[in-house]
């Protein structure tokens, strides 16, 4: 899975879900992750292997996503704005969870990860897409509690 940054917070579980049927391409979700700068909310990424090619990072207005490969090019060299109008956490996250369905294929061959799009098994990416909503509404309230903690600037 992804590497947590030292410095952030990561409340709830995490979630691992293959996208192939090897194994080798896969999805994650921290349901509650904050920055070193006071924001967060969920993050979702796909991972070839142990390198992490996609996030997600649904945290609300400073939310955005990383395409082209985020460990090879960096936060900063992936960083891509979400569309306009799709500035809240819960629409980021449909957004992202939609991406991963329809454009993950693209996506990975676009950051020079072809085989591994050719894995992708459709039956996976759609039981991860499910398991991924399920387990974000199944964690609760995690803005909440990281509010309470003072962990989110609000």
């Amino acid at each position: 899975m992804a590497t947590k940054i030292a410095g952030e917070t990561y409340l709830g579980d995490a979630l691992h879900l293959p996208l192939s049927q090897d194994g080798q391409v896969s999805a994650y979700v921290w349901p509650m992750r904050v920055l070193k700068t006071g924001c967060g909310g969920p993050t979702i990424g796909v991972e070839v292997g142990n390198e992490e090619v996609l996030r997600w990072d649904c945290h609300d207005q400073p939310g955005h996503w990383h395409r082209g490969g985020y460990d090879k090019l960096g936060a900063r060299g992936s960083h891509v704005e979400f569309p306009e109008g799709v500035h809240e956490a819960g629409k980021q996250v449909t957004w992202a969870l939609g991406q991963i369905t329809k454009s993950s294929g693209e996506l990975l061959t676009e950051a020079g990860f072809g085989q591994a799009a050719t894995l992708l098994d459709p039956a996976l990416v759609k039981a991860a897409i499910t398991k991924i909503k399920r387990h974000i509404r199944n964690q609760g309230d995690l803005k909440s509690v990281a509010i309470e903690k003072k962990l989110l600037k609000v």
